[in-house]
């Protein structure tokens, strides 16, 4: 039995040639490169290139690159970074955040709040459309507006540009400042770090063909972050501890390959995407496609979110992997929970209407032959209910 995976939102099978630079630079790499031995210069100078690899890609300065063990540090060393920072005493002047953000914000978020500290969290549309000018009334008196560039679960794109560009025309120089989550956005669709009034942005390399355990956070220039760890002065003391200079070099290849290849990526994902809805519609007359059209400028183009009325989604998920079919009901991250989907709750459903999502995220390896078997498998799947 051939098995499908469509849960690339969670993560994506490692590269053959990011594996190879791995395992290459694992061999090559003897020393700290803190140390200033002739291992010690010879990883730095490894450290140093994927660093510059990284920089290069994204098009910003190697000094604002940050490597950390994924997108969960980076998003945690953003937000309460930031906000110990910025000199705010708790209670004068928090966080403004969306509810569909990822648990890596929302939970950190309520940390925040038990801290003392203000939280709000601006609702979406029931397309999963976040209201810019919501978000920007909210902000008055903020230290930081944290949104994500694109949702994990149904795939909506934010419109982040304009909300950067909201924030500074409303509050000019005493604007909060501006985190991203882009763990999902990068090698789907641009990322444009340079638009005027991102301060921050997160990313993971497992989610782009790289290693687990490995991210970046982006810190523009003249932001200020405080460190939530201590000892050494390693990433610019924001991150003390020796380095994973095999990860780093394997991720800045990751991140250069998904950017040079973003265009031609989504292209092919979104015709696969299509027809993978275009046979589930046909085969289960009852499925509804949540979030944005498919066609809609603002939605990914690997990502479906699909509701199947009377079905528990974390329930059909352990069936059609004994069938052969890897999806999921939503981030990766919230598996194990009992609860609906927070995302698809936010968006206005009922909580029976939420536990009936079943995500379906495409990849650089997906084919039309994993789509037409995916759609046989869900197909008789659902055909023995009883």
């Amino acid at each position: 039995m051939k098995r499908v995976y469509l849960d690339h939102n969670a993560t994506t099978p490692i590269r053959p040639e990011v594996r190879e630079r791995l395992l290459a630079t694992l061999d090559a790499v003897e020393g700290n490169p803190s140390s200033v031995h002739a291992a010690g210069r010879w990883a730095r100078q490894i450290l140093d290139e994927a660093r510059e690899e990284v920089a290069s890609a994204l098009g910003v300065t190697e000094d604002e690159v940050i490597f950390t063990s994924g997108g969960t540090e980076a998003n945690n060393l953003a937000l309460f970074g930031i906000l110990r920072a910025s000199g705010r005493a708790a209670g004068a002047g928090g966080l403004v955040t969306t509810a569909v953000e990822h648990a890596a914000v929302l939970d950190p978020a309520a940390v925040l709040e038990q801290q003392g500290f203000s939280v709000t969290r601006v609702g979406v549309d029931p397309e999963c459309r976040v209201d810019v000018d919501a978000i920007v009334n909210a902000a008055e008196g903020a230290a930081l507006v944290s949104v994500m560039a694109a949702g994990n679960e149904v795939g909506v794109i934010n419109p982040i540009e304009t909300l950067a560009r909201s924030l500074e025309e409303r509050y000019g120089a005493n604007r909060p400042r501006l985190h991203v989550d882009a763990v999902q956005a990068l090698g789907r669709v641009p990322v444009a770090l340079r638009a005027r009034g991102i301060d921050a942005a997160s990313f993971s390399a497992h989610k782009i063909g790289g290693p687990t355990g490995c991210g970046v956070l982006f810190r523009a220039a003249g932001t200020r972050i405080d460190g939530l760890m201590f000892g050494g002065g390693q990433e610019i003391e924001l991150r003390p501890g020796t380095e994973n200079v095999p990860a780093a070099a394997a991720s800045a290849l990751a991140v250069r390959l998904a950017v040079e290849e973003q265009r031609e990526y989504a292209q092919r994902v979104s015709e696969l995407a299509n027809l993978l809805w275009d046979e589930l519609r046909t085969a289960l007359p009852d499925a509804c496609l949540l979030g944005p059209a498919l066609d809609a400028s603002d939605r990914l183009p690997n990502t479906l979110n699909v509701a199947i009325p009377g079905i528990d989604g974390r329930v059909l998920v352990t069936r059609l992997d004994l069938a052969g079919l890897e999806v999921s009901a939503g981030s990766a991250c919230a598996s194990g929970s009992l609860e609906p989907s927070h995302v698809l709750r936010a968006m206005g459903m009922s909580e029976e209407a939420a536990r009936s999502g079943l995500r379906l995220s495409l990849g650089r390896t997906t084919t039309r032959d994993d789509v037409h078997i995916a759609v046989d498998i869900m197909s008789r799947t659902l055909g023995e209910r009883t």
